[in-house]
Protein backbone atom coordinates (compact mmCIF):
# COMPACT_ATOMS: atom_id res chain seq x y z
CA UNK A 1 0.00 0.00 0.00
CA UNK A 2 2.72 2.60 0.95
CA UNK A 3 4.75 1.54 -2.50
CA UNK A 4 1.33 2.17 -4.24
CA UNK A 5 0.64 6.04 -2.72
CA UNK A 6 4.25 6.64 -3.43
CA UNK A 7 3.67 6.04 -6.76
CA UNK A 8 0.65 8.17 -7.17
CA UNK A 9 1.28 10.65 -5.31
CA UNK A 10 4.93 10.70 -7.88
CA UNK A 11 2.37 10.87 -10.67
CA UNK A 12 0.86 13.80 -9.22
CA UNK A 13 3.37 15.74 -8.93
CA UNK A 14 4.70 14.89 -11.98
CA UNK A 15 0.85 16.48 -13.83
CA UNK A 16 1.49 19.11 -11.98
CA UNK A 17 5.03 20.01 -12.49
CA UNK A 18 4.00 19.71 -16.43
CA UNK A 19 1.35 22.66 -15.21
CA UNK A 20 2.76 24.77 -12.31
CA UNK A 21 -0.05 27.08 -12.53
CA UNK A 22 -2.08 24.24 -11.01
CA UNK A 23 0.47 24.68 -8.08
CA UNK A 24 -0.25 28.66 -8.43
CA UNK A 25 -3.84 28.20 -8.92
CA UNK A 26 -3.74 31.80 -11.27
CA UNK A 27 -5.00 34.68 -9.71
CA UNK A 28 -6.82 33.52 -7.15
CA UNK A 29 -3.75 32.41 -5.34
CA UNK A 30 -1.80 35.62 -5.86
CA UNK A 31 -4.85 37.81 -4.86
CA UNK A 32 -5.36 35.55 -1.77
CA UNK A 33 -1.90 35.90 -1.03
CA UNK A 34 -2.01 32.30 0.36
CA UNK A 35 1.44 30.69 1.94
CA UNK A 36 2.99 28.33 -1.17
CA UNK A 37 3.30 25.42 1.16
CA UNK A 38 -0.47 25.37 1.61
CA UNK A 39 -0.26 25.46 -2.12
CA UNK A 40 1.80 22.39 -2.05
CA UNK A 41 -0.19 20.68 0.47
CA UNK A 42 -3.87 20.97 -1.32
CA UNK A 43 -2.38 19.97 -4.47
CA UNK A 44 -0.29 17.01 -3.78
CA UNK A 45 -2.63 14.74 -1.82
CA UNK A 46 -1.20 12.97 1.15
CA UNK A 47 0.99 15.43 1.53
CA UNK A 48 0.86 16.74 5.14
CA UNK A 49 0.08 13.05 6.41
CA UNK A 50 3.64 11.75 4.33
CA UNK A 51 5.35 14.54 6.28
CA UNK A 52 4.31 13.73 9.58
CA UNK A 53 4.90 9.70 8.86
CA UNK A 54 8.22 10.28 7.10
CA UNK A 55 8.89 12.69 10.10
CA UNK A 56 7.93 10.41 13.08
CA UNK A 57 8.89 7.26 11.14
CA UNK A 58 12.55 8.50 10.26
CA UNK A 59 14.08 10.64 13.02
CA UNK A 60 16.98 10.82 10.91
CA UNK A 61 15.12 11.81 7.88
CA UNK A 62 14.44 15.57 9.61
CA UNK A 63 17.97 16.93 10.11
CA UNK A 64 16.88 20.05 12.17
CA UNK A 65 13.92 21.02 14.18
CA UNK A 66 12.18 23.27 11.35
CA UNK A 67 13.41 20.97 8.21
CA UNK A 68 11.12 19.79 6.20
CA UNK A 69 12.24 16.98 4.00
CA UNK A 70 11.43 16.95 0.07
CA UNK A 71 11.90 15.06 -2.73
CA UNK A 72 14.03 16.33 -6.20
CA UNK A 73 10.54 17.16 -7.79
CA UNK A 74 9.44 18.87 -4.73
CA UNK A 75 12.01 21.08 -4.25
CA UNK A 76 11.51 21.59 -8.51
CA UNK A 77 7.67 22.77 -7.53
CA UNK A 78 8.79 24.83 -4.82
CA UNK A 79 11.33 26.33 -6.77
CA UNK A 80 9.13 27.09 -9.54
CA UNK A 81 6.51 28.68 -7.54
CA UNK A 82 8.76 30.71 -4.96
CA UNK A 83 10.30 32.24 -8.20
CA UNK A 84 7.02 32.96 -9.99
CA UNK A 85 5.40 34.77 -6.07
CA UNK A 86 8.96 36.45 -6.10
CA UNK A 87 8.55 37.87 -9.22
CA UNK A 88 5.05 38.89 -9.19
CA UNK A 89 5.60 40.20 -5.76
CA UNK A 90 8.91 40.53 -4.63
CA UNK A 91 7.76 41.47 -1.20
CA UNK A 92 7.01 38.56 -0.26
CA UNK A 93 9.69 37.69 1.74
CA UNK A 94 8.59 33.85 2.67
CA UNK A 95 8.77 33.19 -1.33
CA UNK A 96 12.41 34.55 -1.55
CA UNK A 97 13.14 33.07 1.30
CA UNK A 98 12.03 30.04 -0.06
CA UNK A 99 13.54 30.30 -3.31
CA UNK A 100 17.09 31.15 -1.54
CA UNK A 101 17.14 27.82 0.34
CA UNK A 102 16.12 25.68 -2.84
CA UNK A 103 18.57 27.24 -5.49
CA UNK A 104 21.45 27.94 -2.79
CA UNK A 105 23.32 24.62 -1.97
CA UNK A 106 26.69 25.46 -3.65
CA UNK A 107 26.95 28.81 -2.97
CA UNK A 108 26.14 27.97 0.78
CA UNK A 109 28.74 25.03 0.41
CA UNK A 110 30.94 27.42 -0.71
CA UNK A 111 30.12 30.01 2.33
CA UNK A 112 30.22 26.83 4.87
CA UNK A 113 33.89 26.35 3.03
CA UNK A 114 34.95 30.24 3.83
CA UNK A 115 33.34 30.01 7.35
CA UNK A 116 35.66 27.21 7.97
CA UNK A 117 38.61 28.66 6.47
CA UNK A 118 38.61 31.41 9.11
CA UNK A 119 39.07 31.37 12.84
CA UNK A 120 36.22 33.63 13.57
CA UNK A 121 33.89 31.88 10.89
CA UNK A 122 34.70 28.80 12.92
CA UNK A 123 33.86 29.78 15.89
CA UNK A 124 30.59 30.91 14.83
CA UNK A 125 29.85 27.55 12.93
CA UNK A 126 31.00 25.71 16.16
CA UNK A 127 29.06 28.19 18.79
CA UNK A 128 25.95 28.38 16.46
CA UNK A 129 24.63 31.89 18.07
CA UNK A 130 21.55 33.20 17.26
CA UNK A 131 19.89 36.63 16.65
CA UNK A 132 16.32 37.39 18.06
CA UNK A 133 14.55 39.10 20.31
CA UNK A 134 15.19 36.40 23.64
CA UNK A 135 19.05 37.15 22.71
CA UNK A 136 19.74 40.75 21.35
CA UNK A 137 18.37 43.30 24.04
CA UNK A 138 17.85 46.05 22.48
CA UNK A 139 17.16 48.29 25.30
CA UNK A 140 20.62 47.13 25.89
CA UNK A 141 21.92 48.48 22.52
CA UNK A 142 19.43 51.98 22.61
CA UNK A 143 21.76 53.09 25.71
CA UNK A 144 24.80 52.46 24.05
CA UNK A 145 26.53 55.84 23.25
CA UNK A 146 25.56 57.20 19.88
CA UNK A 147 27.64 56.01 17.07
CA UNK A 148 28.49 52.13 18.61
CA UNK A 149 27.59 49.82 16.30
CA UNK A 150 25.18 48.63 18.74
CA UNK A 151 23.46 51.95 19.30
CA UNK A 152 23.37 52.32 15.09
CA UNK A 153 21.96 48.94 14.65
CA UNK A 154 19.04 49.61 17.28
CA UNK A 155 18.41 53.06 15.87
CA UNK A 156 18.16 51.46 12.15
CA UNK A 157 15.68 48.65 13.17
CA UNK A 158 13.24 51.19 15.42
CA UNK A 159 13.54 53.89 12.09
CA UNK A 160 12.24 50.91 9.50
CA UNK A 161 10.26 49.29 12.38
CA UNK A 162 11.53 46.08 12.00
CA UNK A 163 12.31 43.65 14.66
CA UNK A 164 15.09 40.64 15.03
CA UNK A 165 12.52 38.46 14.83
CA UNK A 166 11.53 38.60 11.50
CA UNK A 167 13.48 35.98 9.91
CA UNK A 168 11.96 32.66 8.66
CA UNK A 169 13.57 29.31 10.11
CA UNK A 170 15.05 27.71 7.58
CA UNK A 171 13.43 24.58 6.32
CA UNK A 172 14.45 23.22 2.84
CA UNK A 173 18.07 22.92 3.44
CA UNK A 174 18.81 18.97 3.53
CA UNK A 175 22.35 19.94 5.19
CA UNK A 176 22.17 20.83 8.97
CA UNK A 177 25.78 22.46 8.79
CA UNK A 178 24.46 24.57 5.79
CA UNK A 179 20.80 25.16 7.14
CA UNK A 180 22.59 27.22 9.97
CA UNK A 181 25.11 29.10 7.29
CA UNK A 182 21.56 30.25 5.86
CA UNK A 183 19.91 30.97 8.99
CA UNK A 184 23.00 33.29 9.77
CA UNK A 185 23.40 34.71 6.83
CA UNK A 186 19.45 35.80 6.97
CA UNK A 187 19.99 37.16 10.71
CA UNK A 188 23.23 39.07 10.26
CA UNK A 189 21.36 40.60 6.79
CA UNK A 190 20.29 44.35 8.88
CA UNK A 191 23.75 44.46 10.02
CA UNK A 192 24.84 44.92 6.64
CA UNK A 193 21.98 47.62 6.26
CA UNK A 194 23.13 49.03 9.16
CA UNK A 195 27.02 48.88 8.42
CA UNK A 196 25.91 50.71 4.56
CA UNK A 197 24.26 53.48 5.90
CA UNK A 198 20.47 51.76 4.62
CA UNK A 199 17.29 52.11 4.94
CA UNK A 200 15.17 48.96 3.65
CA UNK A 201 13.15 50.92 1.03
CA UNK A 202 13.42 48.96 -2.49
CA UNK A 203 16.02 50.63 -3.73
CA UNK A 204 18.57 50.06 -0.56
CA UNK A 205 17.48 46.36 -0.14
CA UNK A 206 18.22 45.99 -3.78
CA UNK A 207 21.40 47.68 -3.32
CA UNK A 208 22.56 45.15 -0.62
CA UNK A 209 21.18 42.45 -2.19
CA UNK A 210 24.42 43.49 -4.93
CA UNK A 211 26.32 43.82 -2.05
CA UNK A 212 25.39 40.35 -0.87
CA UNK A 213 25.32 38.54 -4.46
CA UNK A 214 28.85 38.85 -4.74
CA UNK A 215 30.05 38.34 -1.27
CA UNK A 216 28.06 35.14 -1.05
CA UNK A 217 27.33 34.25 -4.70
CA UNK A 218 23.18 33.24 -4.01
CA UNK A 219 21.47 33.10 -6.58
CA UNK A 220 18.12 34.23 -4.92
CA UNK A 221 20.41 37.25 -4.50
CA UNK A 222 21.16 37.46 -8.39
CA UNK A 223 17.70 37.35 -8.92
CA UNK A 224 16.58 40.39 -6.45
CA UNK A 225 19.71 42.13 -8.04
CA UNK A 226 19.07 42.16 -11.49
CA UNK A 227 15.33 41.33 -11.49
CA UNK A 228 13.21 43.93 -8.77
CA UNK A 229 14.96 46.98 -10.85
CA UNK A 230 12.09 46.41 -13.12
CA UNK A 231 9.96 48.16 -10.70
CA UNK A 232 11.47 51.03 -10.09
CA UNK A 233 10.89 54.03 -11.12
CA UNK A 234 13.43 55.64 -13.99
CA UNK A 235 14.90 58.37 -11.41
CA UNK A 236 15.30 55.42 -8.79
CA UNK A 237 17.15 52.87 -11.44
CA UNK A 238 19.18 55.56 -12.52
CA UNK A 239 20.56 55.99 -9.00
CA UNK A 240 21.19 52.72 -8.29
CA UNK A 241 23.19 52.41 -12.08
CA UNK A 242 25.23 55.65 -10.81
CA UNK A 243 25.26 55.30 -7.20
CA UNK A 244 24.31 52.01 -5.29
CA UNK A 245 25.57 49.40 -7.76
CA UNK A 246 29.28 50.47 -8.24
CA UNK A 247 29.17 50.38 -4.49
CA UNK A 248 27.64 47.06 -4.25
CA UNK A 249 30.28 45.93 -6.09
CA UNK A 250 33.79 47.61 -5.05
CA UNK A 251 32.27 46.57 -1.31
CA UNK A 252 31.04 43.55 -2.21
CA UNK A 253 34.72 42.49 -3.55
CA UNK A 254 37.29 44.61 -1.22
CA UNK A 255 35.43 44.27 2.10
CA UNK A 256 36.04 41.08 4.90
CA UNK A 257 33.47 38.09 3.96
CA UNK A 258 30.21 39.03 6.34
CA UNK A 259 29.85 35.75 7.35
CA UNK A 260 32.94 35.70 9.24
CA UNK A 261 32.53 38.06 11.74
CA UNK A 262 30.88 37.94 14.64
CA UNK A 263 28.82 41.12 15.03
CA UNK A 264 27.42 40.57 18.30
CA UNK A 265 30.67 41.05 19.64
CA UNK A 266 30.94 44.60 18.37
CA UNK A 267 28.17 46.10 19.83
CA UNK A 268 30.06 48.71 21.81
CA UNK A 269 32.90 49.31 19.09
CA UNK A 270 32.19 52.94 17.31
CA UNK A 271 30.59 51.66 13.59
CA UNK A 272 33.34 53.71 12.18
CA UNK A 273 36.08 51.24 13.81
CA UNK A 274 34.08 47.92 12.74
CA UNK A 275 33.73 49.41 9.72
CA UNK A 276 37.46 49.94 9.21
CA UNK A 277 37.90 46.46 10.57
CA UNK A 278 35.81 45.26 7.71
CA UNK A 279 37.22 47.40 4.93
CA UNK A 280 33.56 48.04 4.66
CA UNK A 281 32.81 51.43 3.21
CA UNK A 282 29.42 52.50 3.58
CA UNK A 283 26.97 53.63 0.61
CA UNK A 284 27.03 56.96 -0.93
CA UNK A 285 24.64 59.53 0.33
CA UNK A 286 22.95 60.35 -3.11
CA UNK A 287 22.80 63.86 -3.09
CA UNK A 288 18.78 65.43 -3.45
CA UNK A 289 18.14 67.61 -6.30
CA UNK A 290 16.80 70.81 -6.30
CA UNK A 291 13.32 71.60 -5.80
Amino acid sequence: MAAISVLNRSRHITRNFHNPWRILKGKRFVSAGLEFDDAISNSIPGWEDDMEESNQSHDGFQLYESHIPTSMMQKVLLTTGSALMALYNPARADMVATLGETTGFLALKNMHKKMQADPVGQEILQERPRINSSIIDMTKLRQLPDGSFGREYARNMDTNKITADSRDEVKYVDDKDLAYVMQRYREVHDFVHTLAGLSISVPHEIAVKWYEMIQTGLPMCALSSFVAPIRLTGRQRAELRKYYIPWAVYCGYQSKFFLNVYFEKHFEEPIDELRQRMNFVPAPKIPKKPV
